[in-house]
């Protein structure tokens, strides 16, 4: 019988997915889900053929460096790999793979709870009705900002942002898109393109950021881009946290710039900026954008698929 691979799982993973690890390989699971250390991964990964990591596991030239040489694949549980250091990882001969696509649906559908939740006051709302302050109807009570064909800037128009963009057009809204290269025609379907950022910041009565963390994209959101927002926007984040700049944009919120933020997604989470816990025009999610049953079986899915290439000696689905 030929011997299963070997393969380190450095989280804890859902019952679907554990059940065909378990069924296809030799594997270490992480049951309590603690977060290792660099040197408990290292240590961890004694013997093993693969890992399956999160983007909790940060994958640096050191760590590459000190890791077992019998590594040879590294499947990562998330589509955004700034936790990996891609260039590392081919000079070390360890090929890397991630879960683009099956998210998609998911996080487009936090997308749009995150902007109807900040757009209708969804925090101050549930606050009203859990603490028992809510006394009577009145015509003025918490109004919010109509989301019905208003202007939806979508900043990085892939997969997720495409899926937002048709979410939207179901409230009737009108897309405009930025990205470094514009689209084919027929993957806009009828979204207007901008070439920079600044022109797709002026007309967005909403701004839903869809696009990685990259060297280019970090702080991203300043002070100066949402100057050039209309008055009373709403900004929606559910791509990577580091993408605003903090400061900026609870300096926008305090003003009356922007009307409110809706944001499941932070610099150095799940240490956030304090800030924002304490500002009732911001509506917070703990990062729960791909968390449905369905998407978080279909990314250890995808992780799987890939380790069961590379192991058969077939090209990986998704690699990086």
């Amino acid at each position: 019988m030929q011997k299963k691979p070997r393969l380190l799982v450095t989280r804890h993973m859902p019952d679907n997915v554990t059940t065909r690890i378990r069924r296809d390989y030799d594997a270490t699971l992480n049951p309590t889900d603690r977060i290792m250390s660099p040197e408990e991964l290292v240590s961890a990964a004694e013997g093993m053929d693969a890992m399956m990591i999160c983007g909790s596991e940060k994958i640096t030239p050191a760590l590459l460096e000190a890791l077992p040489d019998s590594v040879r694949m590294i499947a990562t549980y998330s589509v955004g790999h700034e936790h990996i250091d891609l260039a590392a990882a081919r000079a070390h001969g360890v090929t890397i793979t991630n879960t683009p696509k099956v998210l998609d649906a998911a996080v487009a559908e936090v997308a749009m709870l995150c902007l109807l939740g900040a757009a209708r006051r969804g925090h101050e709302g549930q606050t009203l009705v859990r603490q028992g302050k809510w006394a009577s109807w009145n015509s003025t009570m918490l109004l919010g900002k109509q989301v019905s064909g208003a202007r939806i800037g979508i900043l990085g128009l892939g997969g997720i942002g495409q899926a937002v963009a048709a979410a939207a057009r179901g409230f009737g809204m009108q897309v405009h898109y930025h990205n470094r290269n514009r689209l084919p025609q027929e993957e806009e379907s009828g979204a207007r393109y901008h070439a920079t950022a600044a022109e797709l910041f002026a007309v967005s009565d909403f701004l839903s950021i869809s696009c990685p963390s990259t060297d280019e994209t970090r702080g991203m959101v300043n002070a100066d881009l949402i100057a050039q927002m209309p008055d009373g926007a709403v900004i929606v984040n559910t791509a990577r946290g580091d993408i605003i700049n903090d400061g900026d944009l609870i300096a926008a919120l305090e003003s009356g710039k922007l009307f409110a933020a809706g944001l499941d997604v932070f610099a150095n989470e799940p240490n956030l900026d304090p800030r924002y816990r304490t500002m009732e025009n911001v509506f917070l999610m703990p990062h729960l954008g791909s968390a449905s049953v369905e998407t978080r079986d279909a990314m250890g899915f995808c992780c799987l698929d890939n380790l069961d290439a590379f192991f058969q000696g077939k090209p990986c689905l998704t690699p990086l």
